[in-house]
């Protein structure tokens, strides 16, 4: 994956548009919360083993994923978040939270491992 290339894709996007005023952060919020909405709203009162059909072959899923993903750049943007630093900062902590000995194949909660 070249994020770079997506990122310079979704930004000369929003820029055609002159979108980038309307990209605050509660309202970038917003949007990858409905977009997220979109995505489960697909899988709705759908049983997990329908669920792996679904996203073979309801192009809605991917489309959905991408909308959400295209929000989450352009908040990391608005919001001067590197995207890298944050991911990996955040899995050292779940790393912290969920031992591999004490959650391994397990789905509690790190307070009730």
């Amino acid at each position: 994956m070249n994020y770079e290339k997506i990122k310079d894709a979704i930004l000369e996007f929003r820029d055609a548009r002159d979108w980038k005023q309307f990209h605050n952060p509660k309202d970038l919020a917003t949007a990858i919360q409905i977009e997220a909405w979109e995505l489960q709203e697909v899988f709705l009162r759908k049983s997990q083993e329908d669920s792996y059909e679904i996203w073979k072959n309801d192009q809605k899923v991917k489309e959905e994923f991408a909308d959400i993903f295209n929000f989450m750049v352009l908040f990391a943007e608005e919001c001067w978040i590197d995207i890298e630093k944050e991911v990996l900062a955040k899995i050292e902590k779940n790393n912290q939270k969920y031992s591999v000995e004490k959650a391994k194949g397990r789905s509690d909660k790190y307070d009730k491992l």
